[in-house]
């Protein structure tokens, strides 16, 4: 069971995390937008308050699927990005929003809007070895923000995501390519991006635009919704 909770009223907006936080990383959302959306947050698998589920990103949608309102608008920020994408091929949504987020996170032979193999994976050997430093060190890639950075790193201290999730996290970061998924997506479909973003590359607005999709770029890192000029 994934824990999940409701706030606000209005049109259903859902909120998916990225990799090794969870739902509290959105509160200064919620704040903004609580009079205007009925606000659903869920922790993702194994991350925050919610048990561990095994498997991939079917698995992990599979289950998040069903703490999705109908008729829902499915935001979804770095590895909630991916497996928001993979949902609206899914389910039938109103809009899907995109911040800090990339169909294939990882560079191969025909794509060069991610980050090298090289990195990502000596990144996991090193989350394998030291987590707590590792987490620490990808805590500080998010934002330049100092006292952002501390408050980020306390939420993933209150709630720490358990080592299987966050292997399994990276296992579909790795894994997935969901190019062709996502251009085939019917549902409107935006990309909010941070031109300072180190791990989502701000020149990945011209495939977003090519595959059909309303892109808006704000002066941030990899944490466009904390940055005061970002609005849905």
């Amino acid at each position: 069971m994934l824990w999940h909770k409701s706030i606000g009223s209005g049109p259903n907006l859902v909120l998916l995390h990225g990799w090794a936080f969870n739902s509290d990383t959105f509160q200064g959302l919620i704040d903004k937008y609580k009079e205007t959306y009925r606000i659903t947050i869920i922790d993702l698998p194994g991350h925050g308050r919610s048990a561990d589920i095994n498997g991939d990103i079917e698995d992990w949608c599979d289950e998040i699927i069903k703490y999705i309102p109908e008729h829902s608008i499915l935001l979804g920020w770095s590895l909630g990005g991916l497996l928001a994408t993979y949902i609206a091929s899914k389910i039938n949504l109103t809009k899907l929003i995109l911040v800090a987020a990339t169909p294939c996170l990882v560079n191969n032979e025909t794509w060069h809007y991610g980050i090298s193999s090289e990195i990502f994976n000596q990144f996991a050997i090193n989350l394998k070895n030291d987590s707590t430093k590792s987490l620490k060190r990808f805590v500080s890639l998010q934002s330049k923000d100092k006292p952002q950075i501390q408050e980020l790193y306390k939420s993933i201290q209150k709630y720490p995501a358990s080592h299987s999730a966050l292997n399994v996290g990276l296992e579909i970061i790795i894994n997935s390519d969901l190019r062709d998924i996502y251009k085939k997506i019917q549902t409107p479909k935006i990309s909010i991006l941070g031109s300072l973003d180190t791990l989502v590359p701000v020149k990945i607005q011209s495939w977003y635009h090519s595959a059909g999709a309303k892109t808006t770029v704000i002066r941030s890192g990899h944490l466009p919704f904390l940055d005061e000029g970002f609005n849905l």
